[in-house]
């Protein structure tokens, strides 16, 4: 519950925030979506091998083995602090670059420019806390980073409402001040999750020896088995911002009806996907105490309740579709795209929340990344990329269209998966003999 209001907390703060964006303009709200593709791609990276790495953090508690949990998110730490380095520099100083790969708007070139440059400043910081957070939840204590999430973001959109529009005296700095609002809360959050974890000793807190002296098995376990995730995650993030640059490139209007029908949808579905964070440590560390046969029941049972309620939030999505479109201000034309968009996303939620189970929980908890990759990035790039960019520029079909084609890829990934769930060929302890 703590993962899901915390999921919860950000998906709704985030669709306030573009609200307040989408308020300037269709313009400005394409320009903040364009934008922050680049910041996708890195949390999906941060997240891809933090996720793999989560997998020992799991199975680790469940043999009571704190130190190797703590040497786990130092490993963590340093390799997305490396992958962060690298992003930051291409984001901070060639943004324009960044934003074209995604449009050729002139436009929302212009306007995007000055939140990249400023948002690039946050990789570096989410590369500390993301591998921090995981150990706090693979240990648990999932409240600490809920209370984290309710001050940053609650302080992201406060800071949206005073820079964006100007407020309390403070100049009107349209998406760029969305760009510094986004920087001071990343930063808040940073400093909150250090004293959270070593100024008040939380149990995953110890000496840099235990952080970072890691032996080379322990590295190529790691290794082996985040690489493939860190894959997985970072090549979804692309895939999907191919998705941006097809759906961008048939006009502002109907990547505007994307980018809010996508900040809508987060709301509904990203509550519901933290239950793939649960199987992960739940299934993960009934591993780790070697109980095998009760960990693939385990699995069974949540993807269950996580496919029925899947199909609950996809018929709330759709009830609530036109209250919540009609503030985003839309044209008619755009505001029927934006309705046809969240009618396709809600139908097809259940099956997505049995896909996304498998690929972030129980495969991942049993160390299946490989399969998972493989699975994951076959589909989107055989099957949802392709059919982006044929029904956008080859068929020229209306918005709606093209994300029902790219929505193909979720049907083909639902029989690979479920086939590889039943076999139980999953089921792996990954810190045997570690």
């Amino acid at each position: 519950m703590p993962i899901a209001a915390q999921s919860l907390i950000s998906s709704t703060l985030n669709l306030v925030d573009n609200l307040m964006v989408g308020s300037l303009g269709e313009t400005e709200l394409a320009a903040v979506g364009v934008a922050s593709q680049i910041f996708f791609i890195h949390w999906m990276l941060m997240f891809g091998f933090t996720s793999g790495s989560a997998t020992f953090m799991a199975q680790f508690f469940g043999s009571n083995n704190l130190s190797s949990i703590r040497k786990t998110a130092g490993f963590a730490i340093t390799v997305c602090g490396g992958f962060s380095l690298i992003l930051f520099s291409i984001a901070f100083f060639a943004p324009e670059w960044v934003l074209s790969i995604f449009t050729d708007i002139p436009e929302v070139l212009v306007l995007g420019r000055g939140y990249v440059r400023v948002v690039a400043f946050t990789m570096l910081l989410i590369s500390i806390t993301v591998p921090l957070t995981a150990s706090l939840r693979a240990t648990h204590q999932t409240h600490i980073p809920l209370i984290i999430s309710i001050v940053v973001f609650s302080t992201n959109t406060f800071l949206n409402y005073v820079l964006i529009f100007g407020n309390f005296g403070a100049p009107a700095l349209g998406v760029t001040g969305a760009g510094i609002a986004t920087l001071i809360a990343r930063f808040l959050e940073i400093l909150l999750v250090l004293y959270m974890v070593f100024g008040r000793k939380n149990l995953i807190a110890g000496s840099l020896r235990e952080f970072f002296g890691w032996s080379r098995a322990f590295v190529l376990r790691v290794v082996r088995n985040a690489v493939p995730t860190t894959i997985n995650e970072t090549m979804w993030g692309i895939g999907t911002a191919m998705y941006v640059a097809a759906y961008a490139r048939i006009g502002v209007t109907e990547y505007a009806a994307v980018q809010a029908s996508n900040t809508i949808n987060h709301v509904f579905i990203m509550a519901a996907f933290s239950l793939g964070d649960a199987a992960l440590i739940l299934v993960g560390q009934k591993i780790g105490e070697g109980k095998l046969d009760y960990s693939y029941y385990l699995g069974k049972r949540l993807l269950r309740i996580g496919t029925i309620i899947g199909a609950l939030l996809g018929l709330l999505l759709i009830l609530f579709s036109k209250p919540l479109i009609s503030l985003f201000g839309f044209t008619p034309e755009g505001a029927q795209y934006a309705f046809l968009i969240l009618l396709i996303y809600g139908l097809s939620m259940g099956p997505q929340l049995y896909t996304g189970m498998n690929i972030v929980g129980t495969l991942r908890a049993g160390g299946d990344t490989r399969f998972a990759m493989l699975t994951e990035c076959g589909t989107i790039w055989l099957v949802g990329v392709p059919m982006a960019f044929l029904g956008a520029l080859v068929l020229e079909l209306p918005i709606y269209w093209v994300v029902l084609l790219v929505k193909m890829e979720e049907v083909v990934k639902f029989f690979i998966l479920h086939h590889r769930f039943v076999s139980g060929r999953w089921v792996k302890n990954v810190i045997k003999d570690l």
